[in-house]
């Protein structure tokens, strides 16, 4: 019995990181969409490519 519950909180810990994670990816992918239109709105060619290729690498 002592396994099984070593197991179970050991996948409850895993599922609340994996939750974690998708928070925060979203998060910073809204930061960055704002930051792009900020870019856009500024003419900063330069800060828009480095934030689109943040966001590639975010969704990948």
């Amino acid at each position: 019995m002592d396994q099984m519950k070593v197991t179970y909180e050991a996948m409850l810990s895993l599922a609340a990181e994996m939750v974690w994670d998708e928070a925060l990816r979203k998060h910073r992918s809204e930061q960055i969409y704002c930051e792009i239109d900020n870019a856009l709105a500024q003419g900063d060619e330069t800060a828009f490519r480095l934030l689109t290729e943040e966001l590639r690498m975010l969704k990948k």
